[in-house]
């Protein structure tokens, strides 16, 4: 027998008689799937080696799958780091459509290719996970903030309107400011390059980052007012016009935060 055959028969021996879960410690160390610890486990007849194997492919495949969507995700954001700017701030808006509370958007620096593992338009990362990606966007964000209209100038400017000003509060946050804004639909009346990217949170990890923070931080406040304002389940529905909500407005009126110049509550006037 040669060097390497004895060395690989060594090895294949202490394959053989490693528990599963020794074996299962191995493959959490793996991180490709054309590693040739899988070819020396394939001839392992144990079930719960096999068992494992499949576990760790799949789980490698989720991983190279979720590394090529940050990674397209940062399409938008390598074209700037090519031209030479690094400071591109993502900004984002949420609750346009609820019937109560304010508007509240976010702005959010990444350093240059930061990937997150997870972050998504918020609408696609689920509930559950929120308050961990927003702290998870802080920690690695070179800076963010966070810009909340109030109903009463919802009212006042309209809801387009307010969404602009809630975007450039956000922005006037950042410390350091941004060399180039990219924002999900939209254009703002400031002095900075800026790139409108329709379905922005979807396509760009800046904005998914915003997106994520204003979620975060306007849920908090709809939970706040639920306690203020009880029966119209605002911790749950965010101020959208729920069956509950507009039960609640029949029967207990209208609240402080709610837009009067949207329907129903406009008539109830």
């Amino acid at each position: 027998m040669g060097a390497w055959g004895h060395i690989v028969w060594i090895s294949w021996r202490i394959l053989m008689v490693a528990t599963i879960k020794e074996v299962k410690a191995q493959l959490a160390l793996v991180k490709r799937l054309d590693d040739s610890f899988f070819t020396e486990l394939a001839s392992d007849s144990r079930a719960g080696v096999q068992s494992a194997i499949k576990q760790r492919q799949k789980q490698i495949q989720a991983m190279e799958a979720e590394e090529a969507r940050l990674e397209e995700m940062l399409s938008f954001e390598k074209e700037l780091y090519a031209q030479g700017i690094s400071l591109i701030a993502g900004v984002d808006e949420v609750g346009r459509g609820p019937l109560a509370g304010p508007v509240v958007a976010g702005a959010v620096i990444l350093p240059e290719n930061c990937k997150i593992p997870g972050l998504n338009d918020s609408k696609q990362v689920p509930k559950s996970k929120h308050k961990a990606m927003a702290e998870a966007v802080k920690e690695k964000a070179l800076a963010y903030g966070i810009g909340v209209i109030s109903p009463e100038v919802i009212d006042e400017v309209n809801i387009y309107e307010a969404s602009k000003l809630a975007m450039m509060e956000a922005i006037r946050q950042l410390k350091p400011q941004a060399e180039h804004l990219l924002i999900d639909a939209m254009t703002l009346p400031l002095a900075v390059e800026q790139t409108k990217i329709i379905h922005g949170d979807a396509r760009s990890l800046s904005i998914a980052a915003a997106s994520i923070l204003a979620k975060v931080a306007r849920d908090e406040m709809m939970a706040d007012y639920d306690k203020t304002y009880p029966g119209y389940d605002f911790a749950h529905n965010a101020g959208y016009g729920t069956a509950k909500h507009l039960e609640a407005l029949k029967k207990q009126g209208i609240t402080p935060i709610h837009r009067k110049t949207f329907e129903p509550i406009r008539s109830m006037l």
